[in-house]
């Protein structure tokens, strides 16, 4: 039976989604970027974007977006290593992926209590004769709970690529006489290169948009974009700078996916040469 006539229909469901729910707030977005605060029409709100006090919040954003993902990566990649090389590997998988379930706000009240001055952390500190300290609303703290959050989106795809990758390869590089890190270099990293792509896009992407984190665990001493985006919306009723800040977080989004796409390449599954 020749179901081509109905193909086009099996799309209406898909289209449906992203026009309602993808291209629709994106077009209302940038709307709301060419209107002021009495709802006429402006290029005000471009031109306040290209100050110095939202440059400054850009650079800043992409600043702690790129800690967060680089301290994500350098723990990632040899976790990830070192679960393709142990035996229940799927399970250890499962048990660091586990957390990544639990609701976000609740993660974040509880390293508000382990990093408070009367939290478990500053009571070893006091046993250990060094003695309180203000761990809480600093940038280590904020950095720190990201890459918590972060980081079992930056080891999945790692450990994906990592698991597909051929032995047979590794083999061959050290029977040609290559040591360890230039089997890494040559070998080994460039056939992983996509999944180290794909969780930079997964940790980076959301982490310039951090709002909630900044609030309680950085205490507003970290702004970011998606802080200012709230504060526009939320405080200041300012929803055409609001949206303009948003317009310009999507253009960055999109730069980025485009920088760490790629094509998939490397060695076939389970050891087998093709």
């Amino acid at each position: 039976m020749n179901n081509k006539p109905l193909r086009p229909l099996y799309t209406v469901p898909y289209a449906t989604w992203i026009i309602l729910f993808v291209i629709a707030p994106i077009a209302l977005i940038v709307y709301y970027s060419f209107l002021d605060l009495t709802g006429n029409f402006t290029f005000e709100n471009y031109k306040n974007f290209f100050t110095s006090v939202y440059l400054k919040l850009t650079l800043s954003s992409f600043w702690y977006a790129f800690l967060i993902t680089f301290f994500s990566l350098l723990f990632a990649y040899p976790t990830a290593y070192f679960l393709t090389k142990t035996k229940h590997k799927h399970l250890w998988l499962l048990l660091i992926i586990i957390p990544s379930w639990i609701n976000l706000l609740l993660k974040t009240y509880a390293f508000i209590g382990l990093f408070g001055l009367y939290g478990p952390i500053n009571a070893l500190l006091e046993v250990m004769g060094i003695g309180e300290q203000q761990i809480l609303f600093t940038d280590f703290s904020f950095v720190f709970v990201s890459v918590y959050i972060f980081i079992p989106f930056m080891i999945l795809p790692i450990f994906n690529a990592l698991d597909k990758l051929n032995p047979a390869l590794i083999d061959a590089s050290r029977d040609l006489g290559a040591n360890a890190w230039t089997t890494f270099r040559r070998v080994v990293w460039p056939l992983t290169i996509n999944g180290v792509k794909s969780g930079i896009q997964v940790v980076f992407i959301p982490a310039l948009s951090l709002f909630m984190i900044t609030r309680l665990i950085a205490g507003n001493k970290v702004i970011t974009l998606g802080t200012a985006i709230e504060q526009q919306f939320l405080v200041t009723q300012n929803w055409g700078m609001g949206s303009t800040i948003a317009v310009f977080l999507i253009l960055f989004m999109f730069i980025i996916m485009l920088i760490t796409n790629g094509k998939e390449k490397g060695a076939s599954n389970n050891g087998k040469t093709k």
